[in-house]
């Protein structure tokens, strides 16, 4: 039977991108060494935040490869590699796994197809899980983002139908619903299915009731402050793991206030000195220059305590 991931941190890294639309394969490097070095346990390449939908499949096989291969050329190759291969055809996430694979990606995150939204009933959904699982030559994941699939949101009992095929051996529950969570955790076995949360603003939430951790954006910015907060719980640290999760909730929404992805990179470019804020169309660059003063108050708290940790 499949594995799924090891508990720990997982980031959907942001990918970096040139003025001129190309990959900025020198800034995409530079952030996945930051991101090992900040102690994450795996790299989602491709996630929402990569922009998958973005980009070509030779495109999407270079940043898989690319990540890989920068891993181990500096000692990183316990860090693993996740591949977004959601797309609007069964046949079409069935070749985006076999390239995930050729690639070096150990497990493919799946969204569920949402062109056409009317038709996607539970049977239809089950039946494409299912057949991606079958064919795939990595394990699946289920990825439940209810914003970027036109509303579908799968509930718990669907996803733990789902977790009874040996192939799929996981979910990232971007609707950050702490309820799904629990109800997974306690219907299936640790050992074949680890439900991860997709906000930090619930990450010690979700620790709290047994989650196997989190897929989580603002990693991209601080891999260490979630760390941090990773230590601190299992140590049972519970006041150092309220104060941390405080500073993580407050970045979490100021990073999607003001523009989600190409806020990330902007904030990125600024504190980390690579990379910049360029998002392929229709997303829009952001910019650090328009946060409140209360809101760079509380970044800078983020910021400070990430750079501050081993």
């Amino acid at each position: 039977m499949s594995k799924p991931p090891p508990p720990g941190i997982y980031v959907p890294a942001v990918l970096f991108f040139k003025e001129d639309d190309e990959l900025d394969e020198e800034a995409i490097k530079a952030h996945v060494l930051r991101l090992a070095k900040g102690h994450v346990t795996g790299i989602l390449v491709q996630g929402s935040n990569g922009e998958a939908q973005h980009l070509s499949h030779e495109e999407r096989k270079r940043a898989i490869h690319l990540t890989r291969t920068t891993l181990d050329a500096h000692g990183f190759r316990h860090v693993l590699v996740i591949a977004g291969t959601g797309a609007q055809s069964t046949r079409e996430t069935k070749q985006l796994n076999l390239d995930a694979k050729e690639a070096g990606a150990t497990h493919a995150l799946v969204l569920t197809p949402s062109t056409w939204r009317p038709a996607m009933t539970k049977e239809l959904i089950l039946r494409f899980h299912r057949e991606v699982a079958d064919a795939s030559p990595i394990p699946t994941m289920v990825y439940n983002f209810p914003t970027v699939t036109a509303g579908i949101d799968l509930d718990s009992e669907t996803i733990a139908t789902l977790g009874a095929h040996p192939n799929i051996v996981g979910t990232k529950l971007s609707c950050g619903h702490l309820g799904k969570l629990t109800r997974l955790n306690t219907s299936l076995s640790a050992d074949s299915f680890a439900a991860f949360i997709g906000r930090s603003d619930c990450f010690l939430p979700a620790l709290v009731v047994s989650g196997a951790g989190g897929i989580m954006a603002l990693v991209n910015v601080a891999p260490r402050v979630h760390r941090a907060l990773w230590d601190a719980w299992h140590a049972g640290r519970m006041d150092e793991a309220r104060n941390i999760q405080r500073i993580l909730a407050h970045g979490d929404t100021i990073a999607s206030k003001y523009g989600g992805i190409g806020f990330i990179k902007a904030l990125i470019a600024h504190e980390f000195g690579y990379g910049g804020p360029n998002v392929r169309g229709p997303l829009a660059t952001a910019s650090v220059d328009k946060l409140s003063v209360a809101d760079a108050e509380q970044l800078k708290e983020l910021i400070t305590l990430e750079k501050s940790l081993p």
